[in-house]
């Protein structure tokens, strides 16, 4: 089968996002095609460069942040100052040679550099302009500071996370912010076909607390039509036994198991050893299974105890059972099925050294996602793009250096 250019070829996004949620949705981009130029500024650079613990008196250590690695690849690089009127007017020039703008920052900071949707619309008028400020554009709390630590909270899903008849737990990861970059794509492609229908730039208020809400969309829905609120409840189901985290062979090793009918729970009770449990009348049907769960719970436990997480799912499994091992990070690198469907592959950064990434998650068999470029210096590109872009020589490009507008490196002490 003969492989066609990635899907999103010949589209070029400026990327102005910062720490996860848009350099995440903007690397998809780049993962299939499309040419992502990063811009930061020599004193507002992005944040997770700084992260991970990299001396600063390392060589080029604002390169080197595995964070920052994770969430950059495929794209290219360059440095303007936006906050001076130079950096701004590059900035429009850029974009009037690009398809796509993607920003993450609070409601009012492009509006207020003078770089808004009517402006960049007016220097690009077919732009798909991206906007991800946490709590959207509008309304009341537009304005407010959001991180994934507090979207989670505004979003409802705290409420309805952590164990049976405890407090509401965060959950140990800042959904809000990969569940939003996870959104960028699609929604670039939608904006991507509203333009070619009207040939005009398009407007994309991506409010990461409204995205994230869609999470908790079956509690809204049971309280909207049921007036009920369901507390936190741990591993447990409303109607389902046995579902749960259950201990398995080895330290700290867990399976997850979820029978969702009598046939699930008959072959359950086949793989553990225990027929006869189906037919006790405490286990006989789910509502019987569900109001004995605690009973029910330690039986289980006692067959996972004996056996290797793995060697239960793969048990399980065969006989009808949904069951997972709960894998562990080193665990998940070397699963068996990820490595068989090519899921993870090596990538080597000039400065952070070689290491397995991700492939990118949609497969295409004819319009493959790549891999294929490291996350970029600070400003490596910049004369690719001052350059070959914008058209400026080099004495144009001296006097950016020399008023501060652009750099080659960061400057360390705007976040020191």
């Amino acid at each position: 089968m003969s492989v066609a250019p990635a899907p999103l070829a010949g589209i070029r996004v400026v990327d102005l996002t910062m720490v996860w949620a848009g350099p995440l949705g903007t690397r998809l981009l780049g993962d299939y095609g499309a040419e992502v130029i990063k811009i930061e500024g020599p004193r507002q650079w992005d944040l997770l460069r700084g992260l991970g613990g990299i001396p600063r008196t390392a060589p080029r250590w604002y390169n080197r942040a595995a964070y920052f690695n994770h969430n950059n690849r495929n794209k290219y690089a360059a440095a303007l100052d936006l906050r001076r009127e130079e950096g701004r007017d590059l900035l429009l020039r850029l974009c009037a040679r690009s398809d796509v703008l993607v920003e993450n920052y609070r409601a009012n900071v492009m509006d207020g550099l003078g770089l808004g949707f009517e402006a960049v619309r007016a220097a690009s008028p077919r732009i798909v302009y991206l906007s991800m400020p946490g709590h959207g554009k509008t309304g009341p709390e537009s304005g407010y500071v959001t991180y994934g630590t507090n979207v989670e909270q505004l979003a409802g899903l705290v409420s309805v996370s952590g164990y049976e008849g405890g407090e509401p737990l965060k959950t140990g990861f800042s959904y809000g912010d990969p569940a939003s970059g996870v959104a960028v794509p699609g929604a670039v492609a939608l904006g991507l076909r509203q333009r070619e229908r009207t040939g005009e730039a398009v407007f994309i208020d991506l409010a990461q607390r409204e995205n994230l809400t869609n999470f908790v969309g079956e509690f809204v829905v049971d309280y909207g039509m049921n007036g009920q609120l369901r507390p936190p409840a741990g591993n447990t189901h409303p109607r389902f036994a046995p579902h749960g985290v259950y201990r398995s062979a080895g330290e700290d090793r867990w399976i997850a198991i979820a029978c969702e009918d009598d046939a699930q729970f008959a072959a359950l009770c086949g793989v553990i050893g225990q027929p006869e449990l189906a037919d006790d009348e405490r286990f006989a049907t789910m509502a019987a299974r569900k109001a004995n769960e605690r009973a029910l719970d330690p039986v289980v436990e006692g067959w996972t105890t004996r056996i290797g997480h793995y060697e239960a799912m793969h048990l399980l499994q065969r006989a009808g059972v949904p069951a997972g091992a709960v894998l562990t990070i080193p665990e998940v690198m070397s699963d068996p099925q990820l490595r068989a469907r090519g899921a993870w592959s090596p990538q080597t950064h000039p400065d952070a050294g070689t290491w397995d990434v991700e492939t990118p998650p949609w497969r295409l068999p004819r319009t493959p996602g790549h891999a294929r470029l490291p996350a970029p210096g600070f400003a490596e590109h910049n004369r690719y793009v001052f350059r070959e872009l914008l058209g400026l020589d080099d004495d144009e490009i001296a006097r950016l250096h020399a008023d501060g507008v652009t750099a080659d490196e960061p400057d360390a002490r705007s976040h020191s």
